[in-house]
């Protein structure tokens, strides 16, 4: 089955070449496109998707969009500026993936491929400083609780994650409840912000393609 994915990016010229791009690839599927952030709403409500590509200079709000976004598919961000700041806060967000503009020909469907299958993917800038924020408290998770950690800020359930670890849904339970008393962390969405900084996920390196 072909990712479903909406575009969404103000650029006329640039999105019919991401179209035209995307359109090569059998297992990649353009099922809309948006030319402003206030139309999105609408277009995910009619036009079931799996992905979103979000040019977050599309307008000044698009970056204050993206973690209810993130609810509803899984967000790649379109980026212009090469500072890793803008970048970082957007995976903090719940952004999957961030692909910078000059690169996207060559990295984008390597990004969104990496993100269908459960992987984070940025550019190195923005790896090296999220490595640099890392907290100290990744010491003091036990093997169990990184691996807990590990699958949950893949997207697994309680459940799936207590059937791949052979262990009951009450013993994740109870292991999630001790990560998030030790890192002081409130919600699976942070601990996923959590695994990405701390190299617990998969992050993959466009050098590596």
């Amino acid at each position: 089955m072909a990712i479903r994915l909406i575009l969404a990016d103000e650029h006329v010229l640039f999105r019919q070449g991401l179209v035209s791009l995307l359109r090569l690839e059998s297992d990649i599927e353009v099922v809309a496109e948006v030319d402003r952030v206030a139309d999105l709403d609408g277009v995910m409500a009619e036009t079931p998707c799996d992905m979103l590509l979000l040019d977050l200079q599309m307008e000044r709000w698009s970056m204050e969009e993206i973690p209810r976004l993130a609810h509803l598919a899984s967000v790649i961000v379109l980026t212009a500026t090469e500072s890793p700041e803008s970048g970082i806060t957007a995976i903090r967000l719940g952004a999957r993936a961030i692909v910078q503009k000059r690169f996207a020909i060559h990295y984008l469907v390597t990004a969104i491929r990496a993100v269908a299958d459960g992987h984070v993917w940025m550019p190195p800038a923005i790896q090296a400083a999220m490595v640099q924020n890392q907290s100290p408290a990744a010491k003091r998770l036990t093997s169990r609780e990184a691996e807990i950690v590990r699958c949950v800020a893949m997207g697994m359930r309680n459940s799936e994650v207590a059937q791949r670890l052979s262990l009951s849904e009450n013993t994740v339970k109870t292991h999630l409840s001790n990560v998030f008393q030790k890192l002081e962390i409130r919600d699976r969405l942070e601990l996923t912000h959590y695994a990405i900084r701390s190299g617990l996920i998969a992050v993959q390196d466009p050098r590596s393609d």
